[in-house]
């Protein structure tokens, strides 16, 4: 995958966390960089850390489905991308406190960073090494991150849920290349 498809992908996948961070910008109200780092760190960590897990996960059984990788990264890259769209367009407001403690930041970490696994997971399908992509998604999702709590404190949440469409639409449309990709169509 090209250096451009990749960082498409970290920040198709830094949405969630740009959402989570906007709503921790609107809840702090006022932000300092300690707090800006706060997010980026923890989310950038973990966004970096997933894809590294999938990757390994998904070579394990690479033998298994070689022959159709073309279509388990288009699935992967699909069903993480519609389920953004679904929740951006339709999902609940998602409450987020201040809180930016330890317990607080792993567990919403986590929570962003569930469909880096995935992507991970695909790579193992069309990468040699995860090393490059996963500090690119972990570097992206950083920079993003501290944008959105700064962001967030200035103009409030208004623009969660459309960086949420925006994210999906972009997983969506790198799946549908990596599979006319593996088609031999483009």
């Amino acid at each position: 995958m090209d250096f451009i498809a990749i960082l498409l992908i970290a920040v198709g996948l830094a949405m969630d966390a740009f959402a989570v961070s906007l709503c921790k910008g609107l809840a702090l109200r006022k932000v300092t960089l300690r707090n800006m780092l706060i997010a980026g760190l923890w989310f950038g960590g973990f966004q970096a850390l997933m894809p590294i897990i999938g990757f390994y996960l998904g070579v394990s059984f690479y033998d298994l489905i070689s022959a159709y990788d073309h279509w388990v990264a288009f699935f992967l890259l699909f069903l993480i991308g519609a389920n953004m769209v679904r929740e951006g367009l339709f999902g609940e407001e998602e409450e987020v406190d201040a809180d930016m403690g330890v317990k607080t930041m792993v567990l919403l970490a986590i929570a962003t960073s569930i469909d880096a696994l995935a992507i991970g997971i695909s790579f193992a399908m069309t990468e040699d090494s995860i090393f490059l992509p996963a500090l690119i998604i972990g570097l992206v999702t950083l920079v993003i991150s501290m944008a959105g709590v700064k962001i967030g404190s200035l103009f409030g949440d208004r623009f969660g849920k459309k960086a949420e469409v925006l994210g999906g639409v972009i997983l969506i449309v790198i799946g549908l290349k990596v599979l006319l990709e593996g088609l031999g169509l483009i």
